[in-house]
């Protein structure tokens, strides 16, 4: 077995791999995981016991996964002097599936974000979000329950590419006069970002996000852009979306415009329709009229406000899961922060690296197991036993720790 950050893989263990864009699943894959940092310690020993007894139950014995730690943040900088090392983005490639806790990542100047870097290293373009409502769950909302999307947010460009000019350095002046050559005027103090948008970009994640409505019978698939401000960017994302869909789903979908123009407005009978919103208009639509949304595509930025607005409808980050897959990689990941004051004090909601193993599960072909913790967690909270966050929210609620909220879901199976 090969050999990551000087740690010998487990021997008892089979890769994961990948073939004509699909996976085989051995019954015991080695799947790497990263603890995370802050209450990461925390989060990831509740959430490892509810899949381990997730596939208990579910195969019996006959299926079982195997365990891998690889390093990011903190723990790899204390073990290995580097925030990424080499050896956690190579035994990613190696074993396909992964799973991580929360990473840190300074606003500012600092290290570069780990999440970001992991994304951009392994072309994991496609970040998935699905955002559904669990009953019982505090909500600021009056009807949480219209809200059941799946956001697939482009994940390698945009301005998280990473490519930005400090105010004041050379690079960055140099940038500003050249763009005063072009006819564009700059405050001279400025720092510089760039906004790449590409077809190749665009097409992998919206092709993702249709063929994922088909897969699990959705019926709208949405364009979310700033296309009407950034028009050589977020308009030629709309457009190179609708392109993709018409050129490889041209039987599967319908147009808004061919909704209207077609079919007196009602979509037929296994049709996707494919329509766009841009995205300040989307902010309203999802609190507004939820329930006409099902799959959602966008770019980085857009994506990972919409998410989060999203999320607050439904319980917070605490119940948001996430995935960042790519055609030959899949990294599951809590999607809040470290919260390093609450680190081992066992009160954070485990939800959210536990609902990404759901997703992981799902991944795999493991939809039994996904079903068990899904029903395990669902009775849990309408037994109203639940962390501190949802607790004080609740009326009549019972406060559970960390790892007793684990026990619980793990009880109601």
């Amino acid at each position: 077995m090969p050999v990551f950050n000087g740690i010998p893989t487990p021997t008892d263990g089979q890769q994961i791999t990948v073939q004509g864009g699909k996976l085989n699943v051995p019954d015991n894959p080695v799947i790497p995981f990263i603890e995370g940092d802050g209450t990461g310690v925390d989060i990831w020993a509740a959430s490892v016991r509810v899949f381990d007894a997730a596939v208990a139950k579910a195969y019996g014995g006959q299926r079982k996964i195997v365990w891998y730690e690889i390093f990011a943040g903190e723990k790899a900088f204390k073990q290995f002097n580097e925030w990424l090392p080499k050896g956690t983005l190579e035994a990613i490639q190696h074993f396909v599936v992964a799973i991580k806790g929360p990473l840190t990542t300074p606003v500012g100047g600092g290290i570069r974000s780990l999440n970001v870097a992991l994304r951009q290293e392994l072309d994991l373009y496609a970040c998935v979000r699905p955002v559904r409502y669990f009953d019982g769950v505090p909500s600021p909302v009056r009807n949480p329950e219209k809200l059941d999307v799946v956001i697939f947010r482009e994940n390698t460009e945009d301005v998280y590419s990473g490519i930005e000019f400090q105010e004041g350095s050379d690079r960055a002046k140099k940038l500003i006069d050249f763009l005063s050559d072009w006819g564009y005027s700059i405050n001279a103090d400025s720092g510089i970002g760039i906004k790449p948008i590409s077809i190749t970009g665009t097409r992998n994640l919206v092709r993702r996000a249709i063929q994922y409505a088909i897969d699990h019978q959705k019926t709208v698939v949405t364009l979310v852009h700033k296309g009407n401000i950034m028009k050589y960017t977020e308009g030629a994302f709309r457009d190179w979306g609708y392109q993709l869909a018409k050129e490889e789903f041209r039987e599967q979908i319908v147009t808004e415009d061919e909704l209207w123009k077609d079919h007196q407005g009602k979509l037929p009978a296994g049709k996707i329709l494919i329509n766009d919103r841009i995205a300040d208009a989307m902010f309203q639509q999802v609190i507004l009229r939820p329930d006409e949304y099902q799959v959602i595509a966008t770019p980085n930025l857009n994506g990972d406000y919409l998410s989060d607005a999203c999320a607050a409808q439904v319980g917070g980050l605490g119940m948001a899961p996430g995935a960042n897959i790519g055609d030959n990689a899949a990294v599951f990941e809590a999607t809040h922060g470290t919260a390093p004051k609450y680190a081992g004090l066992d009160v954070i909601n485990p939800s959210s690296v536990i609902l990404s193993g759901v997703m992981m599960f799902e991944h795999l072909g493991w939809v039994e197991a996904r079903d068990l913790i899904i029903n395990g967690i669902i009775r849990t909270i309408a037994q109203k036993r639940v962390t501190y966050d949802l607790e004080r929210q609740m009326d009549g609620a019972t406060k559970l720790k960390t790892s007793e909220f684990a026990s619980a879901i793990i009880e109601n199976m």
